[in-house]
């Protein structure tokens, strides 16, 4: 009995210290309005890539775990496959997760496709976005996606993700958007 009540009041404490962890000041959850944070990050061609190159149009930022894996893949492909229909919205996609660029040219080249994979090697980029898994000696991006304004502010994140469906989501998204604000 006393193991029980000692085993419980130590889950307790260890999501009491989570919870604390995660409200601790300086540290603030994205949400849709705030500002996205800047990074600059090379793609798997090694050209520097930042928030601010992006200013004045809609950004698909979305971070995933590993590439040339079956979801990723699939996210990947869906993305390219819909580039011309989110073109057609004034949106760019840039994928990042922490892989190399080296990675991200073989699975870019692999599946041709035609917009920039973002390399994160230090995950600070995916942790800005509260999109870093940390497990203990690995490190993923989750898979999470961003639609960033022309003002650089959150304006919808996705944080459950179909990959198979989810370029339609981000294109239906944008159009409720840009509806909204005509």
């Amino acid at each position: 009995m006393l193991k029980l009540i000692l085993g419980g009041l130590a889950l307790v404490l260890l999501v009491a210290s989570a919870v604390l962890w995660m409200l601790r000041p300086g540290t603030q959850r994205l949400v849709e309005g705030s500002a996205a944070p800047d990074f600059a990050l090379p793609d798997q061609r090694g050209q520097i890539h930042r928030l601010g190159d992006y200013a004045g149009r809609w950004l698909v930022l979305y971070f995933y775990p590993k590439d040339d894996t079956p979801g990723c893949t699939a996210q990947a492909c869906r993305f390219r496959d819909d580039i011309g229909v989110l073109g057609d919205l004034d949106a760019a996609v840039a994928g990042v997760s922490v892989d190399g660029t080296k990675s991200h040219a073989d699975f870019a080249r692999k599946y041709e496709l035609p917009f920039p994979l973002l390399s994160d090697p230090d995950g600070k980029t995916a942790a800005a976005y509260d999109s870093l898994l940390n497990m203990g000696a690995a490190r993923i991006a989750r898979r999470h996606t961003f639609i960033i304004g022309p003002d650089g502010r959150i304006a919808a994140l996705f944080d459950k993700v179909d990959p198979a469906r989810h370029a339609e989501e981000v294109a239906h998204r944008l159009r409720v958007l840009q509806g909204a604000g005509r």
